[in-house]
């Protein structure tokens, strides 16, 4: 018991510095969770990996929170899944709480936006980086993408390009 309890409190606390030091979401939090749960802990395989993102994908959800139930699942079943969950959420929950019991008091100052105009671009260039390198494991591990994974690479590259371009002229305006 105290050892199922000791893996679980093991996978909080991962997720929940992955949760913790990644700003994007799911696709950003991608090349971080593959470092801890793949190279750093041995949790699971690079293969394994991207088959939970594949089925985390495809499932409501986001994608961090049903891959960490996935992690936690083969780990320690449903306690580690449990944990899993709840490490990969927490950070965020009390993210939006600071944030929104002072965010009225800052929001206008112009560091504040140079700096969330920053964060942003720095978002999509990981999740541009998390897609591209999924793309090439999967070549690597002998999956052919199909035209509907291509169109979302595009779709992708598309919104991140669109990102940087408005936080390019957001920073032109504020000059």
């Amino acid at each position: 018991m105290r050892e199922n309890f000791k893996k679980a409190l093991q996978l909080f606390v991962t997720f929940f510095k992955i949760g913790a030091f990644t700003f994007g979401g799911g696709y950003a939090m991608i090349p971080l969770i593959s470092k801890e749960v793949v190279e750093n802990k041995k949790w699971a395989t690079e293969a394994e990996l991207m088959d939970y993102y594949a089925v985390g994908q495809c499932i409501p959800g986001v994608i961090a929170v049903n891959t960490a139930v996935f992690v936690g699942n083969k780990v320690r079943g449903l306690l580690g899944a449990i944990a899993a969950s709840l490490g990969v959420i927490s950070p965020s929950i009390v993210i939006i709480v600071a944030i929104a019991a002072f965010i009225q008091s800052f929001s206008d100052l112009p560091i504040v936006q140079n700096a969330f105009a920053g964060i942003r671009v720095g978002v999509c260039v990981l999740i541009f980086s998390a897609v591209a390198k999924l793309f090439k494991k999967a070549a690597d591990l002998g999956c052919a993408p199909g035209a509907r994974n291509y169109a979302d690479m595009l779709m992708i590259g598309r919104g991140v390009a669109q990102n940087i371009a408005e936080a390019i002229k957001y920073y032109k305006i504020a000059a």
